[in-house]
């Protein structure tokens, strides 16, 4: 049995490695959905608690709500960064299995944790792009 969680904010990216019109920097209102798959306890009657699927994953939205991907990932595709949400999810989350990645109504990514080549995931320079950082501090 798979259960789904879906989870949604805005962030900003340009993809420096595509001369095409997302070499700009642009924003998205981004949608995920966490699958995790297996078979409902006897007891509970869960696969897994929809709390702990949040648990995992809300810190991680909250962090990229309103910031700028290339301030973590070099060339941050949506397949760059559904890569990069597995990685910080999936030890978190044993029963993890899928991610459905939307960038925007009608287009999506789907991950499944298969192997990816490393650069994908190059980080960026960490320097917050003035109209990108926090104001805060």
């Amino acid at each position: 049995m798979q259960l789904v969680v879906s989870f949604s904010w805005s962030a900003a990216h340009r993809l420096p490695r595509y001369m095409g019109r997302c070499y700009r920097m642009h924003g998205h209102d981004y949608r995920l959905e966490v699958v995790v798959e297996g078979t409902p306890d006897g007891r509970t009657g869960m696969v897994v608690d929809f709390h702990e699927v949040q648990d995992a994953i809300g810190p991680l939205v909250k962090a990229m709500d309103h910031a700028s991907y290339n301030d973590v990932l070099e060339n941050p595709t949506a397949e760059a960064i559904v890569v990069w949400i597995w990685q910080r999810v999936a030890p978190q989350l044993a029963s993890l299995t899928e991610l459905r990645l939307w960038e925007t109504a009608d287009c999506h990514v789907v991950y499944r944790g298969e192997p990816m080549p490393e650069e994908l995931t190059a980080p960026g320079t960490g320097d917050a792009h003035p109209d990108t950082a926090d104001p805060a501090g």
